[in-house]
C-alpha cells in the first residue's frame, strides 16, 4: 500500500495545478509547482499539520513558480529547497523566458537551490523520485516520477489529450514529442499523469488517444 496522499490545488490566472505530495505516516510533504497563492498554500499546509521538505518545479514559467516566495516566507525558520532541472536556469532567471514580463507579472526572476540531472533519483519526504528530462515546452522542462506510487507529475509536458505549447522561447514541437515518447511512454501503462493544467490521465490513455502523439 502506498504512503502517498495527493492534494490538488488550482492556482493563478491560468488555472495551474499545484500538488501537495504528503507522506501519510509522517505528514512530510513536497510541493509541486506552486504557481500562485503561496500564502494560501502555506496556510493550508500549516492547518493540516504538514511539514514541507522541498518544492519541485517541472519548469520555470511564472504560472508554475510565482508562489514560491510567499510560500517560503511563511516558513522562515525552515530551509525548504527548490528543485529544478539544470537546463532550466535561464528560463527561471529570464523574464522573457519565464513569461512573467509579457503576462503582466512585472518581469520577475525565479530561483532554485538544487539543479538536478536526467534520471537522477531524489529521496525526499520518504519518497523515491526519478527526474525525467523532457524539454520542448521549455529548455529544461522535466517530470517527476514516483515508481512505487505509479505517479508522474508532468507539468506542461503532456496533458490529457494534448501536449504543452511550443511557441514560446526555447520551445520545439519535435523535441517535445520525442521527449514524451522516449521518457514518458516507456513507463508502465497504468502510470497516472498529474499535469500542470486540467485533469489527470494515464500513459495508456495518452498512447491510445492523444492526437499529437500518434
Amino acid at each position: 500500500m502506498t504512503n502517498l496522499q495527493i492534494e490538488h490545488y488550482i492556482v493563478g490566472p491560468v488555472q495551474t495545478n499545484c500538488y501537495f505530495l504528503i507522506h501519510k505516516d509522517t505528514h512530510e510533504m513536497l510541493v509541486v509547482d506552486p504557481g500562485d497563492s503561496g500564502q494560501k498554500l502555506a496556510d493550508r499546509a500549516k492547518a493540516n499539520g504538514y511539514h514541507p521538505k522541498a518544492i519541485l518545479l517541472t519548469h520555470g514559467h511564472f504560472d508554475h513558480a510565482d508562489g514560491i516566495v510567499d510560500f517560503l516566507a511563511s516558513f522562515p525558520d525552515q530551509k525548504i529547497p527548490v528543485y529544478a532541472h539544470e537546463k532550466e536556469k535561464e528560463t527561471l532567471s529570464d523574464p522573457r523566458r519565464n513569461l512573467s514580463g509579457e503576462m503582466g507579472f512585472g518581469g520577475k526572476s525565479y530561483h532554485a537551490d538544487v539543479f538536478v540531472k536526467d534520471h537522477e533519483t531524489l529521496n525526499l519526504a520518504g519518497f523515491q523520485i526519478e527526474v525525467l528530462f523532457t524539454p520542448g515546452h521549455t529548455a529544461g522542462g522535466c517530470c517527476f516520477y514516483l515508481p512505487e506510487e505509479k505517479s508522474l507529475f508532468c507539468g506542461d509536458t503532456i496533458f490529457a489529450g494534448s501536449i504543452g505549447r511550443t511557441d514560446f522561447l526555447d520551445g520545439s514541437l519535435s523535441t517535445l514529442v520525442r521527449s514524451i515518447k522516449d521518457q514518458c511512454f516507456t513507463l508502465p501503462d497504468d502510470t497516472v499523469l498529474f499535469p500542470g493544467h486540467e485533469g489527470t490521465s494515464t500513459i495508456a490513455n495518452e498512447k491510445r488517444y492523444n492526437p499529437f502523439l500518434q
